[in-house]
């Protein structure tokens, strides 16, 4: 029986694309995948060479059928493929970061939206290349309706979030993090939920694994509650936030520390040194191709913090930094709310119309492009004299009747 056109779709995908100068030159090859398309900044789709006359079909039944008889030269190899998500402040460096990461010397550009690049990495001869998938989201907190598309069933179990926090604007920094860490958490729930009723074991596994960073004997085990996922927290533009005043400092880091500790994530401080980046890049490549995972540690306010997930305790970072004699003036419904209301009260955050970002690109002025735009208004005003005429017509119609 001859396999359907919908068979060798759920089963084959063409990987021939080049992500932007350090894609990796022309390898292609088929791999076991759904069909998807990815846009994103310099992702483009490059035709296949040297191919014979026959037809994209045959070929892929042609593949299907050596995998079924069991004649392909990757039998028994298994493809690692993870994926990081990108999220945080706006223009807080996340491109600067995985561009970084990725090898690739190019100006970083504004994200649009959610993007998508992705990086290989060789493990051996004759072996086939670790894959990592970038997904990055744009516009701070202002799309957080796009955080459910990368997060899917198929990719959660090898999914990471790196969440980048703009140190040079503290009053931002509560609100960009909690409500970027709620609307991950809530999706990554909801796909968890959807799994544990096809595949219990699966979904049961993935909840117990973020327990695997704490050690069974922490004084702490009891007092966290760890992301559903891997998280990684990064503190940019250091470079800026080293001249604060040192109180102010001071309680930035310990509810940072507070924040990645119940969370069970790592959290690390970088800036535009090649010295930060290469430690960020570490910490990405772990997340991305699974090595090693650095055991070192720096809790001094005064310089980069740098701590991985499961070494940091609530006795080291203390309790919120505040007078006693304001402590009973406090009313919380738990420890992180209570490290919220200590913290907005030396950072109080800005109002909701300030910090809300604009939806509509074509408002955004860094978008902006003058013929176009003027063009734009040209036809709103036609648009509005349309309506106004349209309208007028219709009243005279009901004059008439």
């Amino acid at each position: 029986m001859q396999p359907s056109r919908a068979s060798l779709l759920s089963q084959l995908s063409l990987d021939g694309v080049e992500a932007g100068s350090g894609g990796g030159g022309g390898e292609r090859r088929w791999r076991e995948r759904p069909l998807a398309v990815y846009v994103g900044r310099g992702v483009t789709a490059s035709p296949v060479v040297g191919l014979s006359s026959e037809t994209l079909w045959e070929i892929a039944k042609a593949e299907v059928e050596e995998r079924r008889s069991g004649g392909s030269e990757s039998d028994g190899v298994e493809i690692g493929e993870k994926s990081v998500f990108f999220i945080g402040s706006k223009n807080g460096g996340k491109t600067t970061i995985i561009l970084r990461c990725l090898d690739r010397d190019e100006p970083p550009k504004p994200t649009l939206a959610l993007e998508y690049t992705y990086g290989r990495r060789a493990k051996g001869h004759n072996i086939p290349k670790d894959i990592a998938h970038f997904w990055e989201l744009g516009g701070g907190t202002s799309l957080l309706d796009l955080i459910s598309i990368p997060i899917t069933s198929d990719t959660l179990r090898t999914f990471s979030i790196v969440l980048v926090l703009d140190l040079s604007k503290p009053n931002d920094l509560w609100p960009t993090m909690e409500n970027l860490l709620q609307a991950t958490k809530l999706n990554v729930d909801k796909v968890i939920m959807k799994l544990g009723k096809k595949n219990s074991k699966a979904a049961s596994e993935m909840r117990q694994k973020m327990w695997n960073n704490m050690q069974k004997d922490h004084p702490d085990r009891e007092l966290i509650d760890p992301f559903p996922i891997p998280l990684v927290i990064i503190g940019s533009k250091y470079d800026i936030f080293q001249d604060f005043d040192s109180e102010k400092r001071k309680v930035i880091c310990k509810t940072l520390r507070f924040v990645a500790h119940y969370y069970g994530a790592s959290l690390m401080f970088t800036s535009k040194s090649e010295a930060l980046l290469l430690k960020i890049r570490g910490v990405i490549n772990q997340l991305a191709f699974g090595i090693n995972k650095s055991k070192s540690i720096c809790v001094d306010q005064n310089k980069p913090l740098f701590i991985t997930a499961g070494l940091d305790s609530l006795s080291q970072i203390g309790s919120p930094p505040l007078p006693d004699n304001d402590i009973g003036k406090f009313h919380a419904r738990s420890p992180m709310d209570l490290w919220k209301k200590v913290y907005e009260k030396l950072f109080p955050p800005k109002s909701i119309n300030t910090l809300k970002d604009v939806k509509d690109p074509a408002q955004d002025p860094q978008y902006a492009e003058s013929e176009v735009d003027e063009m734009r208004i040209q036809k709103d005003q036609e648009l509005e004299q349309y309506k106004r005429s349209s309208s007028k017509s219709w009243k005279q119609i009901e004059l008439d009747s």
